[in-house]
C-alpha cells in the first residue's frame, strides 16, 4: 500500500484545511443553515447537500494527524478551529431554528440523529479510514471523500444540538451530540491509526511513559464512548423485533370471531413495551382472548403486554352494521385525543347521516362490476377529529359483504378507490365474508 500513498503531501492537504477563516467561514455557514432547512423539511437530499458542501471535516483530520505525528501545535491549531467551526454551526442552526416558522408533527430527520448506536461508531471508524486513504493515496478518486462526508454525517447532528437549543429539548441536544462525538472522536482515532501505520513524519519525540498514559486515556475514552452506543444498539434491535412480531400478531387475528382488530399501536417507550389492541364489533369471548394470548406468547409477547380496547365492540348478538360503524368511528377517535365530548360530537354527526345519502347501491353496483363475490357494501359518513383542534377530516366507513374471500391487497384497492370515487380522503373499508 505504501508504494500507492503521498504522506508528504497528503500532510500538506490536511493542515491546509484545518483553518476557519474567510471563505470557509461563510461556506460553513450556508451548509448549517441548508442541514436546517433539510431537517426542518424531513428532506434527505437537501441534508446530503448540505453534507457535501461542509467544510467540517478538516480540523478532525488535523487532529488525527497531530496525534499520529506527535505535532502539538498542529492539535492545538485542529482543536482551537474544530472549536470555532462547532460554535459557528451551533449558533447558525439554533437562529435558524428560532425564527423558522415550520413545526413538522413527524421529525423523523431530527429524531434520527438523537438515538446513535454501535452501527454510527461503525460508520465513523471506516469512514474516517476511507477519508484519511483519500487523501493519502498519489492517485485520488472523484467520489471517495464526498461519500465519507455522507456516510460520517458530521453536519445533521450539530444541526439538531441547535435545534434542541431552539425549542429548549434537552433529548436533541444530548443525543444528537453524541452523535456528533462518537462521529468526531472515531474519524479521529481512524486517522491516528493510519498515520502511525503509513509512518507519517514525526514531528516531536515522544518518550515512552507519555505514550503508554497517551494509549491509556484514549481507551478509556473509546470505551465510554462505545458502551451506550452498544446499548442503545441492542434497544434498537429489540425494539424492531418487537414491532414485527405486534405486526404478525395483529396480521394473523384482524378477524376474531364477530370481533375486528381495526387498528393497533405499539409503544416501544414503556417498560416493557406494550401493543394496544382497538376492537370493533361484538366483545371478544374468553376463549378468542385466551386465543390471542397463546399466539403472541410464541412471538415473544408475555399477556402483560397486550392491552385490548373494546370501546367500539357492543354485546349484542343483533348488532346492526350503523352500530358496528359508529363503534369502529367511536373507537379511533378516542384512540387520537381521547376527548369524550369531541366522540359524542362525532357520534350526532354519524346518526344524522345514517339516512342513506351515501350511494350505497350505487356503490354495490360499481364495486361488484370491479371484484367478483361482492355482494353488498353500506357507507356512513362522518368526521375524524384532528388532534391539533383543526378543522374535522371528512371521514367515511364502509362494510363490504362478500361471498367469499377477497385476494390480497384488493381491500386497499377498495380504498383507494373509494377516496377517488367519493372525494374523502379518510376512507376505511371492513371485510366481512358470508
Amino acid at each position: 500500500m505504501k508504494d500507492h500513498v503521498d504522506v508528504q503531501a497528503a500532510s500538506v492537504s490536511i493542515r491546509s484545511g484545518i483553518y476557519f477563516r474567510g471563505p470557509n467561514v461563510f461556506i460553513l455557514t450556508c451548509a448549517i443553515i441548508i442541514a436546517s432547512v433539510g431537517l426542518n423539511l424531513n428532506s434527505i437530499p437537501v441534508i446530503i447537500g448540505a453534507m457535501l458542501i461542509s467544510p467540517v471535516m478538516g480540523p478532525i483530520l488535523g487532529f488525527g494527524l497531530g496525534l499520529g505525528t506527535n505535532d502539538t501545535a498542529l492539535v492545538k491549531d485542529a482543536l482551537k478551529n474544530f472549536i470555532v467551526m462547532v460554535a459557528i454551526s451551533i449558533l447558525a442552526s439554533t437562529v435558524f431554528y428560532l425564527i423558522s416558522p415550520l413545526q413538522l408533527e413527524q421529525q423523523t430527520e431530527l429524531l434520527a440523529r438523537t438515538n446513535p448506536t454501535i452501527y454510527d461508531v461503525l460508520i465513523a471508524l471506516f469512514g474516517g479510514f476511507a477519508g484519511i486513504l483519500e487523501n493519502s493515496r498519489k492517485e485520488k478518486g472523484g467520489t471517495v471523500l464526498p461519500g465519507v462526508a455522507i456516510a460520517t454525517a458530521l453536519m445533521p447532528p450539530l444541526c439538531t444540538v441547535g435545534y434542541g437549543i431552539a425549542h429548549l429539548a434537552p433529548k436533541f441536544i444530548l443525543g444528537a451530540f453524541y452523535l456528533f462525538i462518537i462521529n468526531t472522536v472515531f474519524i479521529s482515532l481512524a486517522t491516528f491509526v493510519t498515520v502511525k501505520y503509513l509512518h507519517f513524519p514525526i514531528a516531536n519525540a515522544t518518550d515512552e511513559a507519555r505514550r503508554r498514559r497517551s494509549t491509556r486515556w484514549s481507551a478509556v475514552i473509546v470505551t465510554l464512548l462505545i458502551v451506550p452506543s452498544v446499548y442503545s444498539a441492542v434497544q434498537m434491535i429489540q425494539d424492531t423485533n418487537f414491532a414485527r412480531s405486534a405486526q404478525r400478531l395483529v396480521q394473523d387475528n384482524k378477524n376474531l370471531g364477530k370481533s375486528y382488530i381495526y387498528d393497533y399501536h405499539t409503544d416501544l417507550e414503556s417498560n416493557p413495551p406494550t401493543i394496544d389492541l382497538y376492537l370493533a364489533g361484538e366483545r371478544m369471548t374468553d376463549t378468542e382472548r385466551e386465543r390471542i394470548c397463546r399466539q403472541a406468547e410464541e412471538y415473544g409477547i408475555t399477556r402483560s403486554q397486550l392491552h385490548f380496547h373494546e370501546d367500539a365492540a357492543f354485546q349484542n348478538e343483533m348488532m346492526t352494521e350503523s352500530e358496528i360503524i359508529r363503534g369502529v368511528i367511536e373507537g379511533h377517535n378516542r384512540q387520537v385525543d381521547e376527548l369524550v365530548a369531541q366522540v359524542d360530537s362525532l357520534q350526532g354527526t354519524l346518526l344524522a347521516l345514517e339516512a342513506g345519502k351515501l350511494p350505497s347501491a350505487l356503490i354495490t353496483r360499481e364495486i361488484a362490476a370491479q371484484y367478483a363475490g361482492v355482494q353488498e357494501v353500506t357507507l356512513t359518513r362522518g368526521e375524524r377529529v384532528r388532534a391539533d383542534g383543526a378543522d374535522p377530516l371528512p371521514a367515511v366507513v364502509a362494510i363490504v359483504r362478500c361471498s367469499k374471500a377477497l385476494k390480497e391487497g384488493e381491500r386497499e384497492r377498495i380504498e383507494q378507490w373509494l377516496r377517488v370515487r367519493l372525494a374523502v380522503e379518510d376512507v376505511t373499508v371492513i371485510i366481512t365474508t358470508k
